[in-house]
């Protein structure tokens, strides 16, 4: 009886089930997360109510889109708070409340499941069975220097919300665990609630593997039509050996499934061109093209079948060569032995980003959307300022405060 109680108290009478909409007062004590509950406290220890800390909350709901609705500070006491969801996926840079001041912050995330249908489901890795991103559940990350909501609402997005699905690698994938990040991961926080973000990517994929685990089915699944699809590959795709591959053949015909597959459904296309590794050329300055046939592959698929395409690598190039041999490392998991928990080793990736990287090309990825006047940019929020990568931002002036999941493990490919 007394958990009955608990329930009625931390629930408006304005949620029902049946519909999805969800709204607690986090000024009263919640539960643990549980599957008997469906909501609650997850992923690390409950905050105290004295402390103010990082905590985690999660909603379990089905497939879809979701607007979230929060009211960030106290009445009682000043606040810092950035709020993330699912796989640190970024929504509000950290917010500043005074003692008594509330600020409302909305935002969309999308939360998916493997299962497709009642027949099919997503092949993901054992790996990915712990990432926050394909459980039943929506998880909101609140952190910050001292991190405090009084309330959260959690209902279905409006029909007409754009989303854009994510199609990639390590290097657009929602990195679960730091110190690793990705550009898919950072873009949900330049768009305001007409937008929403669904990132299918993986670490390790190529285009043929993507499709070979039914993630791009996954993707048709849930798309309407307007719906847009971003693909980035040509990491890993070199890495694939046998007759016809290669980008001219294998890769080629891959990326026209893309096309075919999505404009079937109503969706629309982009490309964009594999981000640079950090390989410098003997002149220590210029960054040397390790991928090689395969961004020009892309741009002539593009071509010939009228898709719009971001040019990640010479923006990638560009933003290395500003930054200079010795703070490029800034951007990638170049860390000390002892960094990280566990960490027995020291981290020298030259692929994968680190929050401050993939911060910087996820505004690459705007200012692509830019140059080819992309509709999704109506919900563009005002606090963009166009970016240039040969002026990239001061790397030390960067504030990412560290996530609860960590692994130093490097991602799969390279």
């Amino acid at each position: 009886m007394k958990k009955f109680l608990l329930s009625l108290a931390v629930l408006t009478c304005t949620t029902v089930q049946a519909q999805q909409t969800f709204e607690y007062d986090m000024t009263l004590q919640q539960p643990v997360y549980s599957n008997e509950t469906g909501y609650g406290y997850d992923v690390i220890d409950a905050p105290d109510g004295k402390t103010l800390k990082p905590f985690y909350f999660s909603q379990k709901v089905d497939d879809g889109n979701y607007k979230v609705t929060v009211v960030l500070g106290s009445k009682k006491q000043a606040g810092n708070t950035v709020v993330r969801a699912e796989s640190r996926r970024l929504f509000i840079e950290e917010t500043a409340t005074k003692k008594g001041e509330l600020k409302t912050v909305e935002f969309i995330v999308n939360k998916r499941s493997p299962k497709i249908d009642k027949k099919n489901t997503v092949k993901i890795k054992d790996k990915e069975k712990t990432y926050l991103d394909w459980d039943d559940r929506l998880t909101l990350e609140f952190n910050g220097s001292a991190p405090i909501v009084s309330s959260i609402k959690i209902e279905p997005a409006p029909a007409d919300v754009t989303t854009i699905f994510l199609c990639g690698n390590s290097t657009v994938v929602d990195q679960n665990n730091e110190p690793y990040a990705s550009w898919g991961q950072m873009i949900p926080r330049w768009f305001d609630t007409s937008v929403a973000i669904s990132n299918h990517g993986e670490s390790g994929l190529t285009a043929k593997s993507f499709l070979a685990q039914k993630r791009l089915d996954k993707i048709l699944a849930m798309m309407k039509k307007g719906d847009w699809v971003f693909v980035e590959f040509g990491h890993n795709d070199a890495k694939e050996k046998g007759a016809g591959y290669g980008p001219w053949y294998h890769y080629s015909m891959n990326l026209k499934i893309f096309v075919d597959k999505v404009r079937e459904k109503g969706g629309n296309i982009v490309f964009c061109t594999p981000t640079m590794r950090r390989l410098y050329e003997k002149d220590n300055k210029t960054i040397r093209n390790s991928h090689g046939d395969f961004p020009a592959a892309m741009k002539a698929v593009a071509e010939r079948e009228n898709v719009p395409v971001i040019d990640l690598t010479t923006m990638t190039k560009e933003f290395f060569e500003a930054l200079g041999k010795e703070d490029s490392k800034k951007a990638l998991c170049y860390y000390a032995m002892g960094s990280f928990p566990n960490q027995k080793k020291e981290l020298a990736d030259a692929t994968h980003f680190n929050p401050y990287g993939a911060y910087e090309v996820a505004k690459m990825i705007v200012m692509g959307m830019k140059q080819h006047n992309l509709p999704m940019l109506k919900g563009l929020k005002g606090d963009f300022h166009d970016f240039n990568p040969q002026q990239p931002e001061d790397p030390d002036k960067f504030v990412w405060y560290r996530s609860a999941k960590n692994d130093v493990t490097k991602p799969d490919g390279d």
